[in-house]
């Protein structure tokens, strides 16, 4: 919500005493509470007590500067920018105007304009490191990206397995003592070894991860943009959302609720890999069960399943550490793969993000969409893994700065054309793991507790029977080894 948008009351000297001091000893000012809902990771109510703060007094920089940090917290880059924006506006020597509206604009990856304001930064605050330190960060990242476009441009008209050659004549050598993958194809005895070993924080030899990789490919090219999901008398699916690289939490999963079987199904709906180190062990877990069980395990692609996400986030830079530059290629080729939705028993549509822009959008128009790409800035596969909803009816422009919002009036529309009950979709933290809205026709479903190890979120994952019955399960996070978030990503964890 930028200033413009606001309709602030006449500011007179008793609210900027509210707003500042507040009138009585015994009431904390709003700009504290704010301070202290944000120091408590209560981001929500802190956005919404700045605003307060906002409407008695819509003159202080600070006020939106703040706002826009707690939005950079809840991932609403775009909100944020137009926060620091503001305080730039109101006062353009304010330097942590120009520092928010950085690290938003990097988390959008607009590199240039990081730098732009960061240069501001370190100009006014010299001995600023972490300006500095950041700013440096940029410049070199923006330099890669150029000169990776400028040699990359004939490499990628070769496919990753054209490069990567005969994978039988890659050697395992004496010295690994992990599992190894049967010749006669995935057995359930070699991926619960694989969790194993991978849990002990080893390395699945990269022969046998490439051979994973290469099958699961073949697998989902096969499949169809939205995939039906039939659910037999005898079984139950589970619905998970975002896992974010937190491999100890998708190992806490199945120890709740069992591994996959063929009555024991799931559908992971996108955001397996990114922010979370272990990244790769959450990537190569799914598709082994894919594998095992192709007609009980169903992946969605998420918005983090893109190379601009990897690139930014962590997946990119851990699979290069852990593997190869090539053998990212391959998973990026992988996730365009990945179908971009699932109808579960004909009346529940689950996508990542979530509806569009439009009111006319039919499931015929999904199953038509061209998958086998980078999402690009616009069009309906895109809208589908960036959207979100919004209480109000109606859309508005994305918070996020990706997608559109979309109100109850909306969802109940696209539902009601394509004869579906429900939308489930993830893409967004929840602090009790899920949230029922539009009536209770769309809900969220994020399965990251501790998000990013600074959430005190609990995950949750929803049961689905044949009958369409839902229940939902919440859980808490489970302790990993002292690897902490981010380690991998472009900045080294800029939030």
């Amino acid at each position: 919500m930028s200033a413009a948008e606001i309709q602030p009351l006449a500011v007179t000297d008793a609210d900027r005493a509210k707003a500042e001091e507040a009138s009585e000893p015994s009431v904390v000012s709003i700009k504290n509470e704010a301070n202290k809902l944000f120091a408590a990771k209560h981001f929500e109510e802190a956005i919404e007590k700045y605003t307060l703060a906002i409407s008695y007094n819509p003159k202080i920089a600070a006020y939106y500067a703040n706002r826009a940090f707690a939005y950079i917290k809840q991932e609403l880059y775009a909100a944020a920018i137009a926060d620091a924006t503001d305080a730039i506006n109101i006062d353009p020597t304010y330097v942590k105007g120009y520092y928010r509206r950085a690290v938003g604009n990097m988390a959008l990856g607009k590199l240039k304009e990081a730098i732009k304001d960061l240069r501001a930064v370190c100009k006014a605050s010299p001995q600023d490191r972490d300006a500095r330190t950041k700013l440096s960060q940029c410049e070199k990242e923006l330099k890669r990206i150029e000169f990776e476009k400028a040699i990359n441009f004939e490499e990628n008209k070769v496919s990753a397995l054209e490069r990567i050659g005969n994978v039988d004549d890659i050697i395992v050598e004496e010295s690994y003592d992990g599992p190894r993958l049967p010749e006669s194809g995935i057995t359930l005895e070699f991926v619960k070894d694989l969790l194993e070993y991978m849990k002990a924080q080893k390395q699945l030899h990269r022969k046998y991860a490439l051979k994973i990789m290469i099958q699961v490919k073949e697998l989902l090219e096969k499949l169809p943009p939205i995939v039906d999901v039939t659910i037999p008398e005898d079984a139950k699916i589970t619905v998970c959302g975002d896992i974010h690289g937190q491999f100890y939490d998708l190992l806490n999963i199945f120890e709740l609720n069992g591994l996959p079987s063929p009555t024991n199904m799931y559908l992971w709906n996108g955001d397996f890999v990114d922010r979370g180190s272990f990244s790769v062990e959450c990537i190569l877990t799914l598709f082994s069960f894919k594998l095992l069980y192709p007609n009980a395990v169903y992946l969605s692609r998420g918005n983090h399943e893109t190379d601009d996400m990897n690139r930014t986030y962590g997946f990119e830079g851990e699979v290069k550490a852990k593997y190869s530059n090539l053998t990212f290629r391959l998973f990026s080729e992988i996730f365009n793969a990945l179908p971009i939705g699932n109808i579960i028993q004909s009346k529940i549509l689950v996508v990542h993000g979530g509806l569009f822009s439009r009111d006319d959008v039919t499931i015929d128009d999904l199953r038509k969409i061209d998958r086998f790409r980078q999402p690009g800035g616009d069009g309906l596969m895109f809208e589908l893994l960036w959207s979100d909803p919004q209480p109000q009816f109606g859309r508005a422009p994305s918070k996020r700065g990706a997608g559109v919002q979309f109100g109850p009036d909306v969802t109940e529309k696209f539902l009601e054309l394509n004869n579906l009950d429900l939308l489930i979709r993830s893409h967004e933290v929840k602090a009790g793991g899920y949230e029922v809205a539009h009536g209770g026709k769309c809900i969220t479903i994020f399965s990251a507790p501790n998000y990013c190890d600074s959430g005190d979120n609990l995950g949750a994952y929803i049961h689905i029977t044949p009958d369409c019955k839902l229940k939902y399960h919440q859980f808490a996070a489970v302790p990993h080894p002292p690897v902490g978030p981010m380690k991998y990503a472009m900045m080294g964890g800029f939030m």
